[in-house]
């Protein structure tokens, strides 16, 4: 087996430390300090040379007399003083991350409300914070202030290695301190495409191909899908839809950004044969519930419903992510729905043990909400906003601070091989941020899954990915509070039974529509097209 040979025994490493084989093997089994690798078989244990100063350091804590407890806690926190040692080094600041906040819960809000003394808040277009709203508001910085340019001053490095669409147009909006830039952008899946998630192997049991999938289309699969019913049984449900992600995929709309987040009812189209020109209804917000295109899907997805195509489980919101997690994995449908980043086909076949296929909706495309989906504010509230750009800038440009932020120590959370990627060690697990949410992904080492290349791959695909015309606007509702916190209450009431069949258009969708009316939808529509006019005029 080539990896073992690359390492020790648990005998010849306990030897080479001069210690005995069932002090390792205690460690292991409190989570002190784990094997590089267990057989699968034998459940013999492997260490690597790699591991060897991790050890030296637990032993000499231990003939100091340093209790157990004490040296597990100092081995997890090992990264943080590790950061701490180098942030000293290059730009004289310390650091004290604050982690698993990303914005989720009021914490975040009533921190920045009660000025904290927090230098740099994690921001973007879906956080309790959102980017928008918080710039609009006054609790971040404008980082291109004109009387203190940060950016000029302390990440220029940074704003060249970034690419345009993040820099220019997806962080630039309309701030207290005037249009300009309120955050600092992370390079990560910065491009949204929307794809058919095949169950290959399936989809060849009965004797259909991939491009079968491709060469039709949501409206044409009805004849692959009862195919493939009849073949498995009445249980079993060929179509796994996430419905809010379905209808998106089938007509051709987007997610407008400031629409609200517990129900989008407002909606830009896309031209699908090429997302950066203007579809057929031109630069406008529309009622997607009220479009051609919503009624034809609707009643198209209730015929799929009726004919055992989609599970009834779909339907529910309480549990409908939980069941279409648990089949995918399962391998319990032909077709799904999946909004897709760079390698996920790969990602989830090993996943789910069976080879999975993308096929794309619409080429690769770069919207507002896509552009701000990881970003570094800092807050007004801080003491030394010039250190705090400086560390944005070094974070970004830095792999040494990147890969320590994101991966931990090396010999500790992982390993090299010798093509320079990453084998992560059990210690993982003690050290796993959300890598697409710390910065620029692009200067981490790739990991052995991702491969050497992996990151020109990344670049390439993302770098060419297609800009939409009305990329960089944001809907500010505060003006129509009112109106659009009524609206969003029906949407929530009808958008998933909608858009996974369980309920039927004919009657359900003018019903709907009549009450969006009734709660002040054209009020909102007419507030957003102003602005949205208004942006595309100043965009030029």
């Amino acid at each position: 087996m080539e990896k073992k040979s690359k390492l020790l025994t648990i005998g010849q490493f306990a030897s080479l430390h001069g210690i005995n084989k069932k002090t390792l093997m205690w460690y292991d089994e409190i989570g002190l300090f784990h094997p590089a690798f267990i057989h699968p078989e034998n459940g013999y244990r492997y260490y690597s040379y790699h591991q060897s100063s991790i050890l030296e350091t637990i032993l000499l804590l231990r003939e100091l007399d340093v209790p157990i407890d004490e040296i597990q806690a100092f081995m997890k926190n090992r990264s943080a003083a590790s950061m701490e040692q180098l942030l000293q080094e290059k730009i004289n600041v310390t650091l004290e991350p604050i982690w698993e906040t990303w914005g989720y819960g009021e914490e975040v809000v009533l921190s920045l409300q009660g000025g904290e003394d927090i230098d740099i808040y994690f921001t973007c277009s879906w956080t309790e914070n959102e980017y928008n709203k918080f710039a609009r508001d006054g609790y971040y910085v404008r980082l291109d202030d004109p009387n203190n340019n940060l950016i000029e001053k302390y990440a220029s490095e940074l704003w060249s290695t970034l690419p345009e669409v993040l820099t220019h147009t997806g962080a630039s909006v309309n701030g207290a301190d005037g249009y300009g830039v309120y955050a600092v952008p992370g390079y990560k899946d910065i491009a949204t495409q929307n794809c058919w998630d095949i169950n290959v192997p399936l989809l060849e049991k009965y004797g259909y191909t991939l491009d079968d999938i491709r060469n039709t289309d949501y409206y044409g699969f009805g004849e692959i899908l009862q195919t493939v019913k009849d073949g498995e049984g009445a249980d079993f449900y060929p179509l796994l839809v996430e419905g809010a992600v379905l209808e998106r995929m089938v007509t051709n709309s987007i997610i407008v950004t400031g629409d609200s987040g517990t129900g989008n009812f407002m909606s830009y189209y896309l031209d699908p044969t090429d997302v950066s020109k203007e579809s057929s209804y031109g630069i406008k917000l529309l009622n997607k519930y009220a479009t051609d295109e919503f009624a034809k899907f609707a009643e198209k997805t209730r015929e799929y419903f009726q004919n055992g195509f989609i599970d009834p489980a779909c339907s529910n919101k309480n549990q409908a992510n939980e069941i279409r997690t648990a089949k995918q994995n399962a391998g319990e449908y032909l077709i799904g729905t999946q909004s897709y980043a760079l390698g996920y086909e790969l990602q989830a076949t090993q996943e789910r043990g069976f080879e999975v296929a993308m096929i794309p909706c619409t080429d690769p495309y770069v919207d507002t909400t896509s552009a701000q989906g990881a970003m570094m504010a800092i807050s007004t509230a801080s003491k030394n906003p010039e250190r705090a750009m400086m560390f944005l800038n070094l974070l970004n440009t830095d792999p040494e601070v990147m890969t320590l932020m994101n991966y931990g120590v090396e010999g500790v959370h992982y390993t090299l091989n010798g093509d320079g990627c990453v084998e992560f060690t059990a210690e993982r697990d003690n050290f796993r941020p959300w890598t697409n949410g710390v910065g620029n992904v692009t200067i981490l080492p790739p990991t052995v899954e991702q491969g050497v290349g992996f990151w020109d791959t990344f670049t390439n695909y993302y770098g060419n990915a297609k800009e939409i015309p009305i990329l960089g606007f944001a809907y500010d509702g505060s003006g129509v509070e009112t109106e659009m916190s009524a609206v969003a209450n029906v949407v929530e009431e009808y958008l998933l039974p909608l858009c996974t069949g369980a309920v039927d258009p004919a009657t359900k969708l003018p019903e709907f529509l009549e009450k969006l009316e009734q709660n002040g939808v054209n009020t909102v529509l007419d507030d957003a097209n102003a602005q949205l006019a208004s942006f595309m005029e100043s965009k030029g």
